[in-house]
């Protein structure tokens, strides 16, 4: 083999690998390096300009120690909101889900409920499990529906079945639902006025500011957040208004 060709595969190889270092192992961790130019809580960057933070969790955070989360009101970024996963799809709730929505109140948080979307499963169906799973009472946030993949149906087909559980859970509860989802994927599946009439919840990672052009109420900035009484990371959230104002969106 020509010196020459070695001297290339060599620098290709070099190249490949690099790269995939970079992908793997570098990137996904990039937020652990990016500067931060506020106040540092929870391990993590804290947007500026928001008073009102939460988290969201669900089984995946194993069993929390309530009495200590509740002292995190005492902080400086103290938590005041907590959504909880209830249900996925049309026949799978959370384990953590009754004993979690059940402290949350006992310690005094405003509490929401919400439902990971199954696009290939019935909609109905999956806002009947919803809805017979969760009881909100005065005090709570309205309801979430949660979208975050396009399954196997098409764009119109998404959007037609996501539109059949916020009216029949809206219709239910008497509130319009939050929906929550990615800054990307509503671009992309969710762009619709008709959407843009619901309390929107955007995940939205590593960025000093929210990019959303549109009126959004929570911000899903992170999902590593170390929360004492928390074993595991956490996704943390602020609230895009004042505490009234979020007690203001509960139920009545």
């Amino acid at each position: 083999m020509p010196k020459w060709l070695r001297n290339v595969l060599a620098v290709c190889i070099v190249l490949f690998l690099s790269a995939s270092f970079y992908c793997f192992f570098v990137r996904p961790y990039a937020y652990r390096w990016k500067p931060c130019y506020g106040r540092k809580g929870y391990g993590v960057c804290i947007p500026c300009s928001y008073e009102v933070h939460g988290i969201d969790i669900s089984h995946y955070q194993g069993d929390i120690d309530w009495p200590m989360l509740a002292r995190n009101r005492q902080s400086d970024f103290p938590i005041h909101f907590i959504f909880m996963k209830a249900t996925e799809g049309g026949d799978h709730g959370d384990s953590c889900f009754a004993r979690n929505f059940s402290k949350a109140h006992e310690y005094g948080f405003v509490r929401g409920a919400y439902h990971y979307f199954i696009p290939q499963t019935d909609p109905v169906r999956q806002a009947d499990f919803f809805i017979h799973t969760v009881q909100l009472d005065s005090g709570d946030l309205p309801p979430v529906l949660d979208v975050e993949t396009l399954g196997r149906k098409t764009v119109d087909e998404l959007k037609a079945s996501v539109k059949i559980w916020l009216n029949r859970v809206e219709q239910h509860y008497g509130i319009k639902p939050i929906l929550y989802t990615s800054y990307k994927f509503k671009q992309r599946y969710l762009n619709d006025s008709v959407f843009d009439t619901y309390p929107y919840w955007i995940a939205h990672y590593y960025v000093d500011s929210v990019r959303y052009r549109g009126r959004w109420d929570f911000w899903q900035y992170t999902d590593v957040g170390r929360v004492p009484g928390i074993e595991e990371e956490v996704d943390l959230n602020v609230f895009n208004g004042t505490l009234e104002e979020l007690t203001g969106m509960t139920l009545k």
